[in-house]
C-alpha cells in the first residue's frame, strides 16, 4: 500500500510566509513479491508446457566407397522442381527404354503445377492412393467408436501403415530439387504437402546438370 509522509520542512520562521508543505510518497513493495512469485510459476509451467516446433527432413547421406547410397526404382520414382515461383514433376520411369542411367525425362514430360488443392496435393494423394485409403479407414472406426485408442496410439498404427506399403516396396519415393532462384516458402510448402499427403518417401537432393539446362527451357 502506498503511504503518504508529511515533511513539516516549510513551517513558518522568522515571522516569514510559511511555504507549502512537501509531501513523500512511499511505497509498499511487499505484495509485488506475491506477484512476482506468480509470474515465475506461470512462466515456468508454459515454458515447460510448450513443445518447439521442428520439421522432420529427410537428407540423403553422402555416397562414400563404404556407404554408398541406396538406388530408387524409377518405377516409383517421382521428382519436384522447384524454381522462382513455379513447381514441376515428373515421373522417372517416362525415360526411353536403353536410355543410361543418369537420363532424366524430356521437358515436354514434365508437369507444371501450383500448391492449390488441385494441384500438387491432388498428385501427391493420387500417387499414395493405397495408403491414404488405409489410413482414412482407420480414422473413420476410430471416429464412429468402432476402434478405440489414444492419439499416440494412432500416430503409432499409421507409422506402422506407411512403414508396412514402404518394406513391401509398394511406396513411391519424391525427390524434391530446387535450384538457386527458388523461394523457400515454396520449399517449404513442398515438404508440408508431403505431411498432407502422409508420404514419408521423400528426400531433397541437388538438381542435376541436365535438370537446370531443363529448366531455362521449360515452359512457365
Amino acid at each position: 500500500m502506498a503511504e503518504i509522509i508529511e515533511n513539516d520542512s516549510g513551517a513558518k520562521k522568522g515571522g516569514g510566509r510559511r511555504s507549502p508543505r512537501k509531501m513523500g510518497a512511499h511505497i509498499d513493495m511487499t505484495p509485488m513479491v506475491d506477484l512476482m512469485c506468480l509470474l515465475i510459476t506461470f512462466f515456468m509451467l508454459t515454458t515447460a508446457f510448450s513443445k518447439p516446433k521442428v520439421m522432420d527432413i529427410t537428407m540423403p547421406e553422402r555416397d562414400t566407397k563404404d556407404a554408398p547410397q541406396n538406388k530408387v526404382d524409377a518405377k516409383r520414382t517421382y521428382s519436384i522442381l522447384l524454381t522462382e515461383d513455379r513447381v514441376y514433376w515428373y515421373y522417372h520411369a517416362d525415360v526411353p527404354d536403353g536410355a543410361p542411367e543418369s537420363t532424366i525425362p524430356t521437358v515436354d514430360k514434365w508437369h507444371k503445377t501450383d500448391f492449390s488443392k488441385d494441384g500438387l496435393r491432388k498428385v501427391l494423394l493420387a500417387k499414395n492412393k493405397l495408403i491414404i485409403e488405409e489410413i482414412l479407414t482407420l480414422k473413420d472406426k476410430v471416429k464412429k467408436g468402432e476402434l478405440v485408442m489414444s492419439d499416440d496410439s494412432l500416430n503409432s498404427k499409421i507409422r506402422a501403415i506407411k512403414k508396412k506399403y514402404s518394406v513391401a516396396k509398394k511406396t513411391n519415393t519424391f525427390l524434391i530439387k530446387a535450384d538457386e532462384n527458388a523461394i523457400y516458402k515454396n520449399l517449404v510448402s513442398v515438404i508440408d504437402e508431403m505431411a498432407i499427403a502422409n508420404i514419408s518417401g521423400y528426400a531433397i537432393v541437388d538438381l542435376s546438370k541436365e535438370e537446370k539446362e531443363m529448366l531455362k527451357t521449360a515452359p512457365k
